[in-house]
């Protein structure tokens, strides 16, 4: 039992506080308590960035490989959820379509046809909602192109990733999970299952399969789906609302398109799509002026990593010149860095410049104030816009 006098301000400080608006709380954590005790996650909380980067490159002594990893209670053993050549043998036979060269020649022009689509139906209306209107279904539909899922529609892809995504919160907020998360991964299972007998439609999963048992191909494209939608829907969705909420750093991104990509580092940075990563130490170590013993859980705060007054001065500002941008945390760092990062960064690309270029005057909705929420998982829940209609 850890000695919550020592730890004030984790003591203090509520889940409610950290999906609500956690920010001032990280600050003041990070300024006194980087690594601090949480009674309640029952676990250590790191805020500051190199004690992060330092968590997070150590699988030895931080591994995601113990039963209460709150994503492998759902979908069970994955590249997510496993350290060292298991970890390498679960994530090898899905990395090579995400490559750099091989994401642009692969799904570039996936994303522009897709974005075409999705805008086509948008742009008359003059006001919409983004999130539920393009960034999810976008999401969804570039998860279900790159896993290769044979007669499955996007909607119902959504629906499983809505149902996982919940009790993988769940779980990560001490509640039991619902019945939902396992009634749709046994529905994604089947897919899966139906895709990789149908060996006549080349797709990753058949290739997968060629090197993992079903099981494991499962969990990984569960990982694949929940990844790729919540990282993609959340970086298109908050840096959208970070350029509509900053009109001077809207007006720069507009004069020099090159300006675009360090927009979305930038907002990657304030408002990572995943504010937390769970690790637990696999031995007594010393991290910061915390000891940290066997067993227990240590979680890292990227939100809190990526506004380090000490690594990004200014920290709390939106600033698309951020000369460092790049230093910022949202794909994770180490084994466990995000095996999609380059095709979440171009999809936004893309997506973001259809919404700037074709949506007149767009801006945000006053009747629909909107701000991220979310413990782990962060974005708007909704994000109202307005625009011109073409005369």
């Amino acid at each position: 039992m850890r000695v919550v006098e020592s730890f004030p301000l984790g003591a203090a400080t509520t889940i409610a506080e950290l999906a609500q608006d956690p920010h001032r709380r990280l600050a003041l954590l990070r300024a006194h308590e980087p690594v601090s005790w949480l009674p309640e996650l029952d676990g250590w909380l790191v805020t500051r960035r190199d004690l992060a980067v330092s968590v997070m490159r150590d699988a030895a002594t931080f591994t995601v490989d113990d039963p209460r990893f709150s994503t492998a209670q759902v979908v069970g053993p994955s590249m997510l959820s496993l350290d060292g050549d298991e970890h390498t043998r679960h994530r090898e036979p899905f990395a090579a379509p995400f490559r750099p060269r091989e994401v642009h020649a692969g799904f570039a022009s996936f994303i522009e046809r897709e974005s075409d689509r999705l805008m086509a139906a948008l742009e008359p209306a003059g006001a919409g909602e983004i999130r539920g209107a393009f960034a999810a279904p976008l999401a969804v539909a570039v998860v279900a192109e790159a896993l290769g899922l044979v007669g499955v529609h996007a909607g119902t892809v959504l629906a499983w990733y809505d149902s996982i995504v919940r009790s993988v919160s769940d779980i990560t907020a001490g509640h039991a999970a619902g019945p939902a998360g396992a009634a749709a991964y046994a529905q994604l299972r089947a897919a899966v299952e139906t895709t990789v007998t149908d060996r006549t439609v080349p797709s990753l999963l058949v290739s997968a399969a060629r090197q993992l048992d079903l099981p494991e191909v499962v969990s990984n494209a569960a990982v694949l789906m929940f990844g790729g939608i919540e990282t993609t829907e959340a970086m298109i969705t908050n840096a959208l609302l970070h350029l509509l909420r900053h009109p001077d750093q809207l007006a720069l991104v507009r004069g020099d398109a090159d300006l675009l990509d360090s927009a979305i580092e930038e907002s990657l940075r304030l408002e990572p799509g995943a504010a937390l990563v769970d690790r637990y130490a696999t031995r007594d170590t010393v991290l910061g002026s915390a000891t940290i013993r066997r067993g227990e859980a240590v979680t890292v705060s990227l939100a809190g990593a990526n506004r380090d007054p000490d690594v990004f001065p200014d920290p709390d500002r939106f600033d698309v010149r951020r000369e460092n941008v790049r230093l910022q945390l949202a794909f994770a760092h180490g084994p466990h860095h995000c095996i999609a990062a380059h095709l979440a960064r171009l999809e936004t690309r893309i997506a973001l410049r259809h919404l700037l270029e074709r949506l007149p005057a767009l801006r945000l909705d006053p009747d629909f104030p909107t701000a991220p929420y979310g413990l782990v998982f962060r974005k708007p829940p909704t994000l109202h816009v307005l625009w011109d209609n073409p005369v």
